[in-house]
């Protein structure tokens, strides 16, 4: 394997904190960016809003289930960022820079997946992982015992 996936799977928080990043260095003519790299967020999707008669385009993360946003920023100054259906498809973008349907590669997407599906599945795991802990409760609530609630009997006024 020549080129191994070397993304990261993040939090909202830190998309926001990537988006507020370079939303902040715009106007800069050389951004650094605060975390550069390549990443995926998991169960969002990236919408953008263009109000009239502005020329700001406003970009938010919208929660999306199974639905994924790769974050490419590995030089520092430009965050590229796309929404991809499938986990593999956003690895695959993150890696070669082509989307799957394209043709000007030598390999296809399918050629690439089975030969990165270990990969892949590493994080899946990690995903499934993340979610299990984010499904676990806190603490259980103690159930309502009978002596804890006292019925009140209120006078009917009469008139």
């Amino acid at each position: 394997m020549k080129n191994p996936i070397q993304a990261t799977i993040i939090t909202v928080d830190q998309a926001r904190a990537m988006l507020k990043d370079q939303r902040d260095q715009r106007d800069e003519r050389f951004p650094q960016l605060a975390s550069s790299g390549q990443y995926i967020l998991p169960d969002y999707r990236l919408t953008r809003k263009r109000e009239a008669f502005k020329i700001r385009r406003h970009t938010f993360l919208k929660k999306h289930f199974r639905s994924y946003v790769a974050f490419d920023s590995d030089n520092g100054q430009t965050l590229w960022i796309h929404n991809f259906p499938s986990l593999s498809e956003a690895c695959f973008w993150l890696n070669t820079g082509l989307k799957p349907n394209d043709t000007d590669s030598t390999s296809t997407y399918q050629e690439w997946k089975t030969e990165h599906m270990a990969e892949i599945d590493v994080l899946k795991e990690q995903l499934r992982t993340q979610h299990h802990e984010h499904k676990k409760p806190v603490a259980a609530a103690k159930p309502v015992s009978v002596t804890a609630v006292k019925k009140v009997k209120h006078a009917k006024k009469k008139s």
